[in-house]
C-alpha cells in the first residue's frame, strides 16, 4: 500500500531525528537490556508523530491500512516505533472491529513485554467494549484467549476490561482470575491483581468478598495488588 509506505517513511524520519543516544541507555536498562531504544520520551515521541502525519491522508475507517502501518512499525528495531504503533491503534480504534483481533494479537506475541502488551490490551478492550453494545457475547473471544498457550495473550484476556467501570462483566472477571490463579508467572499474577484493583473502584465490596473467599487460591502478589486501595474505599 503506497499510503502505508509514505506514512511509515515520514514517521521513521520524524522519530529518528529526535533520537537521543544518552537517554536511550537508561530506557534500555529499565527494560532489562532486552530491546533497542531511540531515547525519546512519550511527549516528544507523540509530538513527532503528530508532525509527521500532518498533510498525509487520515485513516477514515480503513482498518487494513491502519493495521498494515502498525505491523510495519513493529518491524523496526527500536521500541519507540512499537509505542507509536500502539498510539495509532488506540487513537483510531473506531476503525477496528472484532475481526481485527487476530492481527492485534499477532503484535502481542511479537517480541512481547509488558510495555507493548499492556498498550495493546487497551486497544483490544476499546474494540470489545464498543462491539459489546450490539454483540452482547463478544467477550467470548477473550474466553478463548484465556486458554491460549502464549502467556501474554492470557494477560491481555485478564486485562481487557480495565477502565470499563460499570460495564465490567464481573462474573467473567472473577472467573478469569480463578482460572489463572494457579499460574506462577509474575506478569499473570500481577495482571489478576491489577484487574481486580481496577474493578474495586466501582465494586469494592464485591472485590473484598472475592479476595476473602478465595484467599487460599490467589497468590500473595495478586492479593496485595488487588487490595492496594481497598482500605481507602468505603
Amino acid at each position: 500500500m503506497a499510503s502505508v509506505a509514505i506514512s511509515l517513511a515520514a514517521i521513521e524520519a520524524a522519530l529518528r531525528s529526535q533520537a537521543d543516544a544518552q537517554q536511550a541507555v537508561p530506557m534500555k536498562a529499565y527494560m532489562l537490556d532486552q530491546f533497542a531504544f531511540l531515547g525519546i520520551r512519550a511527549g516528544p515521541r507523540r509530538e513527532a508523530l503528530k508532525q509527521a502525519l500532518q498533510g498525509l491522508p487520515k485513516f477514515t475507517g480503513v482498518a487494513d491500512e491502519l493495521l498494515a502501518l502498525a505491523h510495519a512499525l513493529w518491524q523496526l528495531p527500536e521500541r519507540e516505533f512499537r509505542y507509536t504503533a500502539i498510539d495509532l491503534l488506540a487513537k483510531h480504534h473506531k476503525c477496528l472491529d472484532v475481526g481485527d483481533l487476530p492481527s492485534i494479537l499477532a503484535l502481542v506475541q511479537t517480541d512481547p513485554w509488558w510495555d507493548t502488551v499492556d498498550g495493546l490490551a487497551g486497544v483490544v478492550g476499546d474494540v470489545l467494549l464498543r462491539a459489546k453494545a450490539c454483540q452482547p457475547d463478544v467477550q467470548r473471544h477473550m474466553d478463548a484467549c484465556l486458554e491460549h498457550p502464549h502467556l501474554w495473550v492470557r494477560r491481555v484476556a485478564m486485562l481487557h476490561q480495565l477502565g470499563w467501570r460499570d460495564q465490567t462483566d464481573q462474573a467473567r472477571l472473577f472467573r478469569y482470575a480463578l482460572t489463572l490463579a494457579s499460574e506462577t508467572d509474575f506478569f499473570i499474577r500481577k495482571a489478576i491483581g491489577w484487574a481486580l484493583r481496577d474493578h474495586a473502584r466501582t465494586q469494592p465490596d464485591a472485590v473484598r468478598q472475592f479476595l476473602t473467599q478465595h484467599a487460599a487460591q490467589l497468590s500473595g502478589l495478586t492479593r496485595r495488588e488487588a487490595g492496594k486501595h481497598l482500605a481507602l474505599i468505603q
